[in-house]
């Protein structure tokens, strides 16, 4: 790859081994190497999620510090890397990580329980010149607090008391969060199945949402869900995007970006980011409509089978969702 060191035999290799170096090889001060600040590229690197954005290498190595010192056995075991790219656009990498962890420190999950953790982080960047430039990133963090026994609803309630109430709290990513980015989407081929599934996504959404998943899913689909959860078949994947529309049923939902890999002898393989923005003003899983307004920043990978989409990972956070909410509602 053009600009990039030469032990990195592709873009998953690149993206496994920095990951593999900053986290299990505790080597975080490399991160000023892999994240531009400005030296290869023409900005800091944004790093996006649904708490906020951060600039640069130095928050995200102070991110990382924090992280490692809450989580000191965590392993993140790549399960995928979904990319497109190419030595002159640049590469896209979307990442699906399966860390493990146990809760042995005290900090802002409370007090240690010992307990194993277990959950998912997606993160797409862009890279070029051997640099991550542009990070969009979605951990799991509902699973994270269910599984030390603290409901999202009261985690993020705790967020905002410790961050003094309501008017100090730091705002999650909304619609006026900065996006300005020097990355531009490679161009794809048309009829590629990220296409397909976006196009799938959006018929869900907006559309015909049970007519759509028989249609396109296979009958023993597995979908794995934020908190953690995992469930199977048709019924259950049209449950849990009803229960998610229900919510914010008169939200506008974007596709952001679209990615795929098509490899041989591997399933067609998808990401899709997304967003939903719009008002809570349904009853459901999110609890009584509050009318707050509400951003939800998602990351979905798929696998396809020869009976239609036969895994399905959605990643969003529960709780940066109850901050919005009980930012308005208290």
């Amino acid at each position: 790859m053009k600009g990039f060191d030469n032990k990195f035999k592709d873009l998953p290799d690149y993206i496994l081994k920095i990951t593999y170096e900053i986290w299990e090889n505790n080597d975080v001060e490399a991160i000023r190497d892999y994240y531009a600040d400005t030296p290869k590229v023409s900005q800091p690197t944004p790093t996006r999620s649904p708490s906020g954005v951060i600039y640069g290498a130095e928050p995200v190595i102070e991110s990382t510090y924090a992280s490692k010192k809450l989580f000191p056995d965590r392993t993140l075991l790549g399960e995928d890397v979904i990319w497109t790219g190419n030595d002159e656009e640049g590469y896209f990498s979307s990442h699906r990580i399966l860390s493990t962890s146990t809760h042995s420190v005290d900090g802002m999950y409370g007090e240690a329980t010992g307990k194993k953790l277990y959950y998912r982080t997606i993160a797409d960047c862009a890279c070029m010149n051997n640099q991550v430039y542009d990070e969009w990133l979605v951990r799991d963090q509902g699973a994270i607090v269910r599984q030390i026994g603290i409901d999202p609803k009261e985690f993020a309630n705790n967020l905002i008391k410790n961050e003094g109430g309501s008017e100090k709290a730091s705002k999650p990513f909304d619609e006026n969060t900065p996006l300005k980015s020097i990355y531009t989407s490679p161009i794809l081929a048309s009829g590629n199945c990220g296409e397909t599934y976006a196009n799938l996504l959006t018929s869900i959404m907006n559309i015909n949402l049970e007519k759509t998943i028989n249609d396109n899913y296979d009958r023993a689909v597995q979908q794995f869900q934020p908190g953690g959860y995992t469930h199977y078949g048709k019924d259950e994947v049209i449950k849990f995007w009803k229960q998610l529309r229900n919510a914010f049923p008169n939200s506008l939902f974007s596709v952001d970006h679209i990615a795929f890999t098509e490899e041989i002898d591997q399933p067609k393989k998808a990401s899709v980011r997304w967003s939903l923005v719009g008002k809570h003003e349904g009853n459901g899983i999110f609890g009584k409509a509050s009318d707050a307004k509400i951003y939800v920043m998602g990351i979905n990978h798929v696998e396809f089978g020869p009976r239609g989409i036969k895994n399905e990972w959605v990643l969003y956070d529960e709780t940066m969702i109850w901050k919005q909410i009980l930012l308005k509602t208290g």
